[in-house]
Order: structure tokens, then sequence, then C-alpha cells
């Protein structure tokens, strides 16, 4: 913002003061934060915004039905009251407010005009979004532990994982997710962002996009998002590995061919997600930041948006006896009720 001089008719000294004035306005204007963000089309073309919109729209639509279907299953069926249902559960319902943080916001800004974010709401999708991505990562290696145990220490399985240790450690992994998230998401709107109206390359108000915008040294909370990401993503991930790696010892010692492949069948598709939810995240939050990684991060961002929220129905009901055999018996008991 430029501000234009009026010629002073005062004194040269008073003329001088008033000029030192207009400038340090002038300069406070310039470097004032701004009120709100906006982010960049994927495309400007009509008929494409059209496709994304309903392909997003329809991906949207089959995240929310596959994982409420999941925790319609689990809470309505008994025989799935285990530590392993218990905890797709909670990771069903995390995927659900994970992608709803941010797909809404992303389809109407692909459907309509560009709708600007104000700096509150963008700080609350970063927190939440955060958060709820460090939940997932968290509940993923809790998972892995489950299965190490009914898989090695069958048992003992029971005496091990109780109910109540179950719930302590789904409560300490979002809570930890929650503290992560705070500090993290309150450090970098500490930061000034220069201009009224600031282009976010993004769909969402993600760290590394949002850090690019800052107007000051971020050197230092770059090093926070590095700590933070290889306490989110390395740790959980090297525990999941240390956990497969028995699992499979353990499996091969399985004498039935058949059961061995059935084993492995399962441990690969939970891996598959494992390996695309981490790997993907690793690459957005781990690597170098570089202008050439700007685009690169967006298309990432989409597998764990989408792709990952959506695998987890999938292998969890597509792949596994007892999720169908009870979604069979609930949609032939409502045929038999609505039959009568």
């Amino acid at each position: 913002m430029e501000v234009s001089h009026p010629p002073c008719l005062a004194p040269s000294f008073v003329c001088s003061q008033d000029r030192r004035a207009m400038l340090a306005r002038s300069a406070v204007l310039n470097q004032s934060g701004p009120t709100e963000f906006v982010f960049r089309v994927f495309t400007t073309v009509p008929g494409f915004q059209a496709l994304l919109f309903l392909l997003f729209l329809l991906l949207y639509l089959m995240i929310l039905g596959g994982n409420m279907a999941i925790i319609w299953v689990v809470c309505t069926h008994s025989s799935l009251r285990t530590p392993m249902y218990f905890f797709l559960c909670n990771l069903s319902f995390v995927e659900i407010c994970y992608t709803t943080v941010v797909v809404p916001l992303m389809l109407s800004n692909i459907w309509g005009a560009q709708r600007p974010i104000p700096l509150a709401g963008c700080g609350a999708q970063m927190f939440f979004f955060f958060t709820l991505g460090c939940s997932d990562c968290f509940l993923l290696a809790i998972m892995a532990y489950d299965r190490y145990v009914a898989i090695c220490h069958p048992l003992h399985y029971t005496l091990i994982m109780t109910q109540k240790l179950c719930v302590q450690m789904v409560v300490c992994a979002v809570g930890l997710a929650l503290l992560l998230s705070l500090q993290l998401t309150s450090l970098i709107f500490t930061l000034p962002f220069c201009g009224h109206l600031r282009e976010i390359n993004h769909f969402l108000c993600d760290v590394p996009p949002v850090l690019r915008l800052a107007c000051a040294d971020i050197r230092v909370h770059q090093a926070v998002l590095y700590v933070v990401s290889i306490l989110v993503l390395t740790v959980p991930f090297i525990l999941i590995s240390v956990s497969y790696v028995f699992i499979t010892s353990a499996i091969l010692r399985i004498r039935s061919a058949e059961g061995r492949r059935r084993a492995f069948s399962t441990c690969s598709s939970h891996l598959t997600v494992v390996l695309l939810q981490y790997g993907f995240c690793a690459l957005v939050y781990l690597r170098p930041q570089s202008s050439s990684s700007v685009d690169e991060d967006r298309q990432f961002a989409l597998i764990y948006t989408f792709v990952t929220p959506l695998l987890n129905p999938l292998i969890y009901t597509l792949r596994n006896k007892d999720v169908k055999g009870a979604l069979k018996k609930a949609m032939g008991s409502k045929g038999t009720a609505e039959a009568l």
C-alpha cells in the first residue's frame, strides 16, 4: 500500500517529522498481518471443476458410508466387542472427522467462487486436521500392537488387552495428539504474515504451505515441525515395523498353508494402509522444503485425505469374515422386518 505525501507548507523540521510519521504508518500497513487467506484453485476450467467436484464428493460419501457402517456394526453386534474392533471403531470415527475438517470447504471452493478463510478459521482447521492426523497415526500403531499380542501371545491376550488398557491407550493417543497440535499451531500463528490477503498453495491450512507465507525467519518453526513429525511418524512406524516382524515370525510357524496364506493376506492389507499413510505424510513433513515440492505436497495430501480413509473400511470389511458376517446378518434381519 503506497501512501501519497501532500506538499508540506510548514517549516522544514516540521515537514521532516510529518514525512517520518507517514513512512512509519505506511510500513505498519504494509507489514500488518492478513485478515484472510485464500486457497489456490485446482483448475479454472468449468468442465474440470465439475468433474473434480463430483469425484471428490463421491469419495467423501464413500468414506462417510464405509466408516459409519463399521461404527454401526461394531456398536450393534456384541460378538464384535473386542479390543480389535474397539480400536477399529475409534479409527473410523477419527477418519470421518479427519476428512470432514477438510473436504466440505474444499468442495465449496471447487464448485463456487474462491472463498477466503479467516485467519482464526485457518488456525482452527490446522489444529483439528493435525490433531486428527496424529491420532490416526497413533491408532494404527496401537492396532499393530493389538495384532502382535493376539498372534504372538494368544493365551494371554485377554489378560493383557483389558478394556481399561484399551481405553487408556486411546485416551493417551488423542491427548498426545492434542498437546502436540496445540503447541505447533500456536507457535505457527505467532508468526507475522505480510499483506492483507495471501494465497495458500494447497486445499487446506496445512503446516508447510502456511509457513511459506510467513515474512519472518522460520528456521526454528521448521525444526519444531521436524521434531513433531518424527514423534508422530517415525516412532510409531518403527513400533509397527517391529510388531510385524514378530507377527511374520509367528505366522511362518503356522503349519497350515491355508492359515499362513490368510494371515499374510490380512497383514499385507494392513501394511498397505500403513505404508500409504506414513509414507506420503513423511514426504510432506519430513523432507526438506523447496519451491519444487509445493505442488507435490498438495498431490501427496490427496492420498492421506481421501485414499487411506477409504481403504480402511474396505480392508476391514471386505477382507474380514466377522464384519462381513455381521453385515449380512443385519441386512438379513432388516429385509425380514420389511417383509413383515
